[in-house]
Order: C-alpha cells, then sequence, then structure tokens
C-alpha cells in the first residue's frame, strides 16, 4: 500500500486530497496530478476529519433532546 496526494483538482477530487492505494495503482497514478507521500501524513488528515465528525454529532444530539416533564404531552418534532 502506498500513500499518494493530488497536486491538482479533478473531477472526482480535489487539490491535496490524500488516499491509500495499492502499489500498483499508485504507481499508475503518480505523475503530474498525484505525488507520493508518508503514512504519516495520511494518518493526520483522517484524525482531523474524525474529530470534527465527533464534535458535530455530539452538538445536534444535545439540541435535539428536550426535556420531558410529568404531566406533558410528548411532542414529535418534524425532521
Amino acid at each position: 500500500m502506498k500513500t499518494i496526494k493530488s497536486i491538482m483538482k479533478g473531477k472526482d477530487f480535489g487539490v491535496g486530497e490524500i488516499k491509500r492505494v495499492d502499489d500498483r495503482t499508485a504507481h499508475n497514478m503518480v505523475g503530474p496530478v498525484w505525488q507520493y507521500v508518508s503514512k504519516s501524513e495520511w494518518k493526520e488528515s483522517k484524525r482531523k476529519t474524525r474529530s470534527t465528525e465527533q464534535v458535530t454529532e455530539q452538538v445536534t444530539e444535545q439540541v435535539e433532546k428536550k426535556p420531558y416533564k410529568k404531566g406533558q404531552k410528548f411532542e414529535k418534532t418534524k425532521k
């Protein structure tokens, strides 16, 4: 497995996008559009995206919850 990073924008990917691909695919892709990068750079980019996803999930969960008090009717929220 090799790690490659896009240098130019394409129709299926943006500039700076990092992918993990097998050796043959990487050898064919590397050139004017893609370049080799270290695996640690790929790991860092994955950690950043996961941490931002977790933060947005926590915020939406807190907003959707409403306290239920005894004697009140349950109101369904429209989505």
